[in-house]
C-alpha cells in the first residue's frame, strides 16, 4: 500500500491542485477493498458529472451520506441530514460558485482548477483536492491506531469534518451542524462499538473464550 500524498500534508497540505501528487488511482488502491471504496467511486462521479476535476470534502460527504447507514445515525435527526444533503445538492449554484475554480482551502490569492468543462483543466474527477487527500490519509490512519482490520464510515466523517477550511463543515455549518459536535457524537459512537466488540470477545462463546 502507498500514496501519493506529500509527507507533510497532515499539517500543511500542498494547494497546488495542478499535478498527480493527489492521483485518485492511487487512493482507491489505498482503501483497496474496503466498503469504502464505493463512497469513493460514487464521489468520483458527483465530480465527473459536476465537470469538477478534483474529489473535494463536500463531495465525499454526499457520497457517504447516501451510501452509510451508520454515518447517517450519526446526525442524529433526519430532517437535519435532508437539509444537509439539500445543500449538498446545491453545490452548483448559490454559495458553490465560488468552488468552481478554486482549490479546496487554498487562500484567495492562490492558486486555481481550471474546470474541465473549458477543456483546459484536465479529466474531471481524476484527483482529489488536497484538503480531501489529508482526509483520506486520516480516515486510515483512524482506522489503524484503533487496530481495525478496515476502514468504516465514521473513520471518513470524523476525518472530513476534523479541519474548518473544508468545504464539508462549511455546508454542515449552513445546515446548522456543528463540526465539534458532531466529532463528539463520532467519538462515543466508536467507542462505544468498541466497549460491545470487547464485551462480545470476553463473554461465553466470545472469540477469546475458544
Amino acid at each position: 500500500m502507498h500514496s501519493r500524498i506529500p509527507p507533510q500534508s497532515e499539517q500543511e497540505p500542498a494547494m497546488s491542485g495542478a499535478d498527480d501528487a493527489n492521483g485518485l488511482d492511487d487512493e482507491l488502491a489505498a482503501v483497496g477493498e474496503d466498503e469504502l471504496a464505493a463512497v469513493v467511486d460514487g464521489a468520483r462521479r458527483r465530480a465527473v458529472r459536476d465537470g469538477d476535476r478534483q474529489i473535494d470534502t463536500a463531495h465525499l460527504l454526499h457520497s457517504l451520506l447516501e451510501r452509510d447507514a451508520e454515518v447517517r445515525v450519526a446526525f442524529g435527526d433526519g430532517a437535519r441530514i435532508a437539509r444537509l444533503l439539500g445543500y449538498l445538492v446545491q453545490r452548483s449554484i448559490g454559495y458553490g460558485l465560488r468552488w468552481q475554480s478554486a482549490v479546496e482551502g487554498s487562500a484567495p490569492g492562490s492558486p486555481t482548477v481550471t474546470r474541465a468543462a473549458d477543456g483546459t483543466g484536465g479529466q474531471p474527477g481524476e484527483c482529489f483536492s488536497p484538503l480531501a487527500a489529508v482526509a483520506m490519509a486520516r480516515t486510515r490512519a483512524r482506522a489503524t491506531g484503533r487496530g481495525a482490520a478496515g476502514t468504516h464510515g465514521l473513520d471518513l466523517l470524523a476525518a472530513l469534518v476534523a479541519d474548518p477550511r473544508a468545504r464539508a463543515v462549511e455546508v454542515l455549518g449552513r445546515a446548522g451542524v456543528d463540526a465539534r459536535e458532531l466529532l463528539e457524537r463520532i467519538g462515543e459512537r466508536v467507542r462505544d462499538a468498541s466497549r460491545a466488540s470487547a464485551a462480545f470477545e470476553c463473554a461465553p462463546g466470545g472469540d477469546l473464550a475458544r
